[in-house]
């Protein structure tokens, strides 16, 4: 039986979301310099104070809630911005709390929005792909960094 199959599973979404840079310099001070530090993008990542870690959006699904609808959810929960879905990501799976847990992931376009703290989420960066890999906390979500890399930019160094 596969942790999908399993109803102990915690079910869960979100998104690596990014938006096209602002310009080809840089405004976080500790992103990587250089032209080839980002393809012209940036990724949001999100700080939760309970775990004092960085990641991508995502949460739990609600009883009876698609994933893609849980993830676009979670998105404009914990950021504040609309997000336009795109190509699905890998599903990411590990234990949290001792039970297996699956988390599907699609890359989003950020949309309008503005960001509101809250107990959740107190911060979120925009960073360059290189400097968001760097900031993430854990491995894991690292590799959805290149995931989407080779989704939006087909052919991209990451690519698996």
């Amino acid at each position: 039986m596969s942790p999908a199959d399993d109803d102990t599973t915690v079910r869960a979404a979100g998104c690596v979301l990014w938006r096209p840079a602002p310009s080809t310099a840089s405004p976080d001070p500790t992103a990587s310099p250089g032209p080839t530090a980002s393809p012209g993008l940036e990724l949001c990542l999100v700080h939760r104070p309970k775990y004092d870690d960085w990641s991508h959006p995502k949460g739990k699904l609600k009883p009876g809630e698609a994933p893609l609808a849980g993830a676009l959810r979670e998105v404009a929960e914990e950021t504040g911005y609309a997000a336009e879905p795109g190509a699905e990501l890998p599903t990411v799976r590990y234990l949290a709390n001792g039970r297996p847990k699956e988390v599907r992931y699609w890359a989003a376009t950020a949309g309008t929005g503005a960001f509101t703290p809250s107990d959740e989420v107190d911060r979120i960066l925009w960073l360059p792909p290189e400097a968001a890999r760097t900031r993430l906390t854990q491995p894991r979500d690292r590799a959805l960094v290149d995931a989407l890399l080779a989704t939006c930019l087909p052919g991209a160094p990451g690519e698996t």
